[in-house]
């Protein structure tokens, strides 16, 4: 692994350090070649064209920081090469380590509910005090255990599958990133089997529902423009919410979303129909949200159920089914499943199959092949 000192421009005039570990490349399966990178930001600046001499002062005592810790980070590698024990990082507490993991999720808002919510539960089971040097293969299948027997929820019923899924992976992922970082000499997560993902019912609405829902009223226009917008694009609420004018481009060929998720914070480029354009109305200040005034909450979500039943509709439909009915519809009009799950923003294609469940024509056809019976009942 190559770690060197790298330097990004900022637009305030200021040069932001950072370390750059890169870890070689690989191959895509669509045979293009990926370098594999991490970055580590240090809150260190650089000011660019210093003129007096405490600026010029600051910026060389902020470089030999910067080249300090350069220095420290290749130590630190060395001795998880050549497996150099490194028995002061022995003394760190768990949950402390594990906590800082999280706390460096911050902005992406989903994922770092997430880690939250599992560190309640690591909280409960994991003592206080507990380090590194104590962390070993029985504390890992013993926190499975907890979590598969003993843990609630709020409401004080046992955890659902996926939960147990969910929350077993971002310790997985805190035992991983601790060998990586050489805080553990092995790498523990082998022993952490994984749950099993539980399939959950995905609600969604048929062309001819969602045409109802437009046809009816909605005591909110910006809720009724911001599901039907989700229906057609697929996008989440909080990407919805989120989104600014500045992340819309109007361009010749169409229109585009380019934004970030919410929840994976990956980079997306959505093209979107000239349908789902007019649901967003006439353009305002690029720091403007695109829509204002929509909110989460029991108020809202009682609303949309309003609105299906004035609509006709009797599923309990909430406005995370807009994406579903997104999916579904796509695959029933012939879009491919890799185009569906690049769109959906899902990492893994695996996700995106649960859907074809749904649509699985086969299935249909099969449930006819059967004679009808002369019934006499």
């Amino acid at each position: 692994m190559k770690i060197t000192l790298k330097k990004k421009k900022l637009k305030s005039n200021r040069q932001s350090l950072y370390i750059e570990y890169y870890k070689g490349s690989t191959t895509t399966p669509e045979g293009k070649r990926k370098h594999l990178r991490d970055f580590e930001y240090l809150d260190l600046y650089i000011i660019l064209k210093a003129k007096t001499t405490k600026e010029k002062q600051d910026n060389k005592e902020t470089l030999e920081l910067a080249e300090n810790i350069l220095s420290i980070r290749k130590a630190e590698h060395l001795q998880g090469k050549y497996q150099i024990r490194n028995t002061k990082r022995k003394k760190i507490r768990f949950l402390d380590y594990y906590d800082k993991l999280k706390e460096a999720r911050y902005e992406s808002k989903g994922n770092y509910d997430n880690w939250d919510a599992a560190g309640i539960h690591l909280n409960n089971y994991c003592p206080i005090n507990l380090t590194f040097e104590e962390v070993d293969e029985n504390f890992i299948k013993g926190y499975r255990k907890y979590l598969d027997t003993e843990a609630k929820t709020k409401g004080g019923t046992p955890l659902s599958q996926n939960t147990k899924y969910t929350y077993f992976n971002k310790f997985r992922a805190c035992l991983k990133k601790a060998f990586e970082d050489n805080y553990l000499d092995t790498n523990l997560r082998k022993h952490a089997k994984a749950f099993k993902m539980g399939e959950s019912q995905r609600e969604y609405l048929t062309f001819d529902e969602v045409q109802a829902l437009s046809n009816a009223k909605c005591k909110y226009d910006i809720l009724k423009r911001a599901f039907l917008f989700s229906c057609v694009s697929g996008l989440r609420w909080s990407d919805i919410n989120s989104l600014t004018w500045g992340d819309v481009r109007d361009e010749n060929q169409g229109s585009r979303i380019i934004f970030r998720q919410q929840k994976t914070d990956g980079l997306e480029y959505l093209d979107i129909s000239v349908q789902a354009r007019e649901l967003l109305k006439g353009r305002k200040n690029n720091s403007d949200r695109v829509f204002t005034g929509l909110k989460y909450g029991a108020h809202f979500n009682a609303e949309i159920l309003r609105w299906c039943m004035r609509a006709g509709i009797t599923k309990h439909i909430t406005f995370h089914s807009a994406r579903h009915t997104n999916a579904v519809l796509l695959l029933e009009n012939g879009a491919d499943i890799y185009t569906v799950s690049k769109r959906l923003g899902h990492r893994e294609l695996r996700t995106t199959e649960i859907y074809t469940k749904i649509i699985d024509k086969k299935m249909k056809e099969a449930s006819e092949l059967i004679p009808k019976l002369n019934l006499s009942l």
